[in-house]
């Protein structure tokens, strides 16, 4: 039987949960109201902590910045090139790891490594695999016809280079999920609509899509939030430079080299702002996609 809660025990909760609170309040929710603060800081400086006065500038000074939209329109190319293709691709195989009965363990083991391997090795290797001359994808594109491609110096081939590279990382990530939604689908499912007659399409249509919705639900939010945040890639794939000629500049980079770079800790701010109300919509967008397609 449950008992009804009293000031006590409530107290005593809170009391167990404060370690936990007080590093949440001052590593996640202090820094957050402060950067919103600093998004209005004009004439700030950060040694004394002494701000000249509040206002717009920083804003529209960022809005009009054509880097800033230069970096917004690579963000959204980037999420559109990596979420869809991810979810596809790591569906795709999580279905057949689920299918593989002997050495499964191993195999998953396999495709979830890139995920924990640190991104700077991760960039080192596909350094190596775009060079123009010695990489293999260059080789092996030559056995079709195809002309040597300067993925790394060309600002035709950065971004797509970067989308490529970052699929293949987080694949295992999105495999694992799959493959706990799949496991949880009852196989009586699969025998009765086999005894119907089903085939294998009519199978994943009408009943594996729609059990895995709310694992789809979650990768793709979560891919969502991970490609608007995209950081390390750029910065280890291209040395420390958003791509040749900007071409593979993101937000956070965009961030990163107006406060570190430039030390226009108000701009950088701002952008910071703008970048969580993006995500923030998208991110409220899936959910209502959600309980309009999934929960009903």
């Amino acid at each position: 039987m449950m008992q009804k809660p009293t000031w006590k025990s409530t107290l005593k909760s809170f009391l167990y949960l404060a370690p936990a609170l007080i590093f949440i309040g001052i590593f996640n929710i202090y820094p957050i109201f402060k950067s919103l603060a600093m998004s209005f800081y004009e004439n700030y400086n950060i040694f004394t902590g002494e701000v000249g006065s509040y206002g717009l500038s920083n804003f529209k000074e960022i809005f009009s910045d054509p880097s800033f939209y230069t970096a917004i329109r690579n963000t959204f190319i980037f999420v559109l090139g990596v979420v869809p293709a991810s979810i596809i691709i790591s569906l795709f195989v999580a279905m057949m790891l689920n299918r593989i009965n002997v050495l499964s363990s191993f195999f998953r083991s396999i495709y979830f490594l890139p995920f924990v391997t640190s991104t700077v090795a991760v960039s080192i290797v596909w350094n190596w695999l775009y060079h123009t001359r010695y990489g293999l994808i260059n080789y092996f594109l030559s056995f079709v016809g195809v002309e040597p491609m300067a993925w790394l110096t060309n600002p035709k081939f950065a971004l797509p280079a970067l989308i490529i590279m970052s699929i293949w990382k987080g694949l295992g990530y999105n495999i694992i999920l799959f493959l706990v939604g799949l496991n949880n689908i009852d196989k009586n499912y699969y025998r009765a609509a086999r005894v119907d007659g089903a085939s294998n399409w009519q199978q994943f249509v009408n009943i594996t899509m729609p059990l895995l919705n709310p694992y789809i639900l979650l990768v793709s939010i979560i891919g969502v939030i991970n490609s608007f945040k995209v950081f390390t890639e750029v910065y280890s794939l291209f040395s420390g430079r958003p791509g040749p000629a900007g071409s593979a500049l993101t937000m956070v980079f965009y961030i990163y080299e107006k406060f570190y770079t430039e030390y226009q800790y108000g701009v950088a701010t701002a952008a910071g702002i703008v970048l969580f109300l993006i995500i923030l919509v998208f991110t409220l967008l899936q959910r209502l996609v959600s309980k309009r397609f999934i929960y009903n």
